[in-house]
């Protein structure tokens, strides 16, 4: 589990479970997902960890490993964390101490491994029959009686081997402090991760990793062919923004292009004069559709430049999957029948620029973050970081449904009560106008998935201190996407509370989550490579 159910989740899971099984049931969970090739994969990928930097890779006990910062545990915890601790990060497992009695443990917890596993024992006979089965061995006296302390907080050094560098803090600083040094081997005791969480080592990568500073405006240049990515992502994100607010001039003044009546062969006027509340109801999906796409832009341009042009690899992932969801939605007009030629177009302008935009390109860490603030300020960020999460997959689960009710039924109850009439007398007024009114609203709810896997995504991979550009996004997406919807609803006299109910618990739930989240994600930097 990442940390933003880790630790807001904590203190139920403790009252049900009771804290010690609490604690060996989600490291159960994750050796048992973790364990299979494709759990792996969805833990590293959904917790948003890539691969560290070269500079981090080194040796232990003569063991290669990946990345210089690992886990001690006794053989008791071995078999779940060797299966667990890959995914989240870490780069060795030593189990320490190991006597006779735990060989067998041990040679079963190194049964198919994917990390390499050393064992600190003081018996030769020991150490014998284990070689066949682990990587290696580390040597001297059991670590926990030598204390050193250090002006980041406590550590522990083996006293054979000085690489060896044993943490008893959950300071991230003092980990990454104590990766600079060459050859050192950071190994995490176990109260370390339940104290911090299952993110831990990213952090503490992400910490030590070198970085340079961001590209400026005036480096893009004017040639087209050298500008680099986060510049398109950055026209995809106003082109959006621009789009959405044309929608929206659109809407409130004319309602209907020449295209729309050529289709419909009817007028605004003669729309009114057939229902009433006939043309309200179309600018109040189209209203709302348009607060979507700004919504998308907002989100867009966030993670272009405050994701893409800083390095952060998971930004260019983010922005993919989004517009992977929302460009194919073009194709409902095959199910409605209606093609809508400026949404076309538009269409069609952005998605060259959104490909130059996920092209891949190598990702040079050009972030800055600052120091870690007090702990209390992030588990508080972590409740909120778990609610923009469930907002963003609410209005996933919404857009599929208003999808699907836009290429099927097209309307729903409440929409006929306010209309006050059937979608059968509508048909027969004009058969045209249910694939026009299908239109709209599946592509309201493709609109809505699009915005929602950014929202899910950012939220999940992009929460760290200090980066207010994540916490503007966001909030810019939210009124972006909830105000025109509330507003128009209340002007056309659309407030039916079961309509409306699923906007009110988004808006209840995203402001509460920013709120907790400001202090960490807004906390200044101190001067770095950004100025």
């Amino acid at each position: 589990m990442p940390d933003w159910t880790y630790h807001p989740l904590r203190g139920a899971a403790a009252a049900v479970l009771g804290r010690r099984r609490s604690q060996r049931t989600a490291l159960r969970l994750l050796a048992s997902i973790g364990s299979r090739p494709a759990g792996a994969r969805l833990i590293a990928r959904g917790f948003g960890h890539r691969h560290p930097p070269e500079r981090l890779a080194g040796e232990i006990a003569g063991v290669p490993v990946t990345v210089r910062l690992g886990i001690t545990v006794p053989p008791s915890l071995a078999r779940d964390t060797v299966r667990a601790m890959p995914p989240l990060g870490a780069g060795v497992v030593e189990v320490s101490p190991v006597s006779a009695a735990d060989v067998e443990t041990v040679r079963k917890a190194a049964a198919g491994r994917s990390i390499p596993l050393v064992v600190r024992t003081g018996d030769p006979e020991t150490e014998a029959a284990l070689k066949p089965y682990v990587d290696g061995f580390t040597s001297g006296d059991d670590p926990d009686g030598v204390h050193v302390s250090d002006p980041y907080g406590d550590r522990f050094t083996s006293g054979d081997d000085p690489h060896l560098v044993y943490v008893s803090d959950p300071s991230v600083t003092a980990a990454a402090a104590a990766l600079e040094e060459p050859g050192a081997v950071v190994l995490a005791r176990p109260e370390v991760l339940v104290e911090a969480g299952p993110g831990w080592f990213a952090r503490v990568t992400e910490a030590a990793t070198p970085t340079a500073p961001p590209p400026r405006l005036r480096d893009v240049g004017r040639d087209p062919r050298r500008w680099p990515a986060w510049w398109w992502a950055l026209l995809v994100g106003l082109g959006m923004t621009g789009a959405g607010l044309g929608a929206a001039a659109i809407t409130l003044g004319p309602v209907l292009l020449w295209y729309d009546r050529d289709y419909l062969g009817m007028t605004v006027h003669q729309l009114h004069a057939a229902n009433h509340h006939l043309v309200h109801f179309l600018q109040h999906d189209r209203i709302t559709m348009a607060g979507t796409m700004a919504s998308i832009g907002a989100l867009y341009t966030g993670l272009a430049v405050g994701g893409i042009r800083r390095g952060w690899p998971w930004a260019r992932e983010v922005y993919l999957l989004s517009g992977a969801i929302g460009f194919p939605t073009l194709f409902y007009f095959l199910a409605t029948g209606f093609v809508e030629p400026l949404h076309t177009a538009t269409a069609l302008v952005l998605f060259p620029m959104f490909v130059a935009a996920v092209r891949r390109t190598p990702h040079t860490p050009r972030w800055h973050l600052p120091p870690e603030g007090p702990e209390p300020e992030r588990r508080r960020a972590l409740t909120g970081q778990l609610l923009l999460i469930v907002t963003g997959a609410g209005l996933f689960i919404g857009g599929a449904v208003i999808s699907v009710v836009g290429l099927t039924g097209v309307f729903v109850p409440t929409d006929l009560t306010f209309l006050g009439t059937s979608a059968e007398a509508l048909e027969t007024l004009n058969p045209r106008l249910v694939p026009f009114v299908a239109h709209d609203r599946a592509g309201l709810g493709g609109a809505l998935m699009s915005a929602a896997v950014a929202i899910v995504l950012l939220s999940a991979w992009g929460w760290r201190r200090g980066e207010a550009w994540v916490f503007w996004t966001l909030t810019a997406a939210a009124a972006a996407g909830f105000l025109p919807a509330v507003v128009v609803h209340s002007v056309i006299h659309y407030t039916d509370f079961v309509h409306l109910a699923p906007v009110y618990f988004g808006i209840a739930i995203t402001g509460t989550g920013l709120l907790l989240a400001r202090p960490y994600l807004c906390a200044k930097a101190s001067a770095g490579p950004e100025g």
